[in-house]
């Protein structure tokens, strides 16, 4: 239930995006020191932490003055090789490197409609419903959940007695105290939603729904506030995640990401067990259980936040 008013920027426009490119540039510059880039340091004397503007400007190939409108987050007229110099110069990541690109370039786009709820092809639907024995499901934009199997229900919960806009995942793992309980490592779960999330804000920073979310999190949650004032981004499409199911135990899944072709903002996510392993085991006696499990899993009887 959105039970306060959560700020959004500009009359519900959306996220800033010159706040937003501003205070990536100053985070990814603080964290580096000048012995990290081969120039010398002053030890103590010196006042800031991190790089200097002038420092990182020598190390772009860029003037002094176009480094400081840049990361007062005017990004007019940038040009891709001058992000490029600045990307290699902060060392950043791929992920960063896109995410400075959407913050200074963004795409332009045509006014429309309001977008309409995401939907998943009937197609789709049915693969999951196919994939009956390891856990599947679909996420969208602002890390809604769109769709998931009989599995996906057994080991993270009925999704489908929370209503539409509480299904996900930002919502869940900050607000709901069951999903903290599920994630062994819920402190990487939560960095890595958020780290998500600022990709998608800089992909669409005029949402209004993911400012909202951001809103909402940053009231409810001091460690999303937190986590969020980061700035960290990443892209994570494979790994291993171990959870604590309230049923059968621990269980450590592997899963794989799968963007769609048809619609990058659309992934299928897949879980499993190493063959032969007590996690295959419990998927078993999970899937053996049917709709008893789904109704006893975690989250599936807790109140939302």
């Amino acid at each position: 239930m959105n039970e306060l008013p959560y700020p959004v920027q500009d009359s519900g426009a959306g996220l800033d995006r010159r706040a937003e490119l501003s205070e990536f540039l100053r985070t990814r510059r603080a964290r580096l020191k000048p012995e990290d880039v081969g120039l010398p340091s002053f030890g103590r004397h010196r006042r800031v932490p991190g790089l200097r503007r002038e420092e990182l400007a020598q190390l772009a190939g860029v003037s002094v003055a176009y480094y400081t409108r840049l990361e007062q987050g005017n990004g007019r007229n940038v040009s891709a090789e001058v992000l490029g110099s600045i990307a290699r110069a902060l060392r950043l990541t791929d992920a960063e490197h896109a995410h400075l690109t959407h913050l200074a370039k963004p795409k332009q786009h045509k006014k429309k409609a309001a977008a309409p709820t995401q939907q998943v092809r009937g197609a789709l639907r049915q693969l999951l419903d196919t994939m009956d024995g390891f856990p599947a499901y679909v996420t969208g934009r602002r890390s809604d959940i769109l769709a998931w199997n009989r599995m996906a229900a057994a080991v993270f919960g009925d999704w489908a007695e929370l209503p539409a806009q509480e299904r996900n995942w930002a919502r869940m793992v900050f607000l709901r105290p069951d999903y903290r309980e599920l994630f062994v490592e819920w402190d990487q779960k939560a960095s890595d939603m958020v780290s998500y999330l600022r990709m998608d804000a800089g992909c669409h920073p005029d949402d209004p729904r993911l400012a909202a979310l951001v809103g909402e999190l940053s009231v409810k949650s001091d460690e999303f506030r937190r986590l969020w004032a980061a700035h960290d981004v990443k892209e994570k499409s494979y790994g291993v995640k171990r959870l604590r199911h309230p049923l059968v135990g621990d269980l450590t899944l592997s899963f794989e990401t799968f963007r769609l072709v048809d619609d990058v903002e659309q992934s299928l996510i897949t879980y499993h067990a190493e063959p032969g392993s007590p996690s295959a085991d419990a998927l078993r006696l999970l899937a053996s259980w049917g709709t008893d499990a789904t109704r006893s899993g975690a989250g599936a009887s807790a109140p939302s936040a």
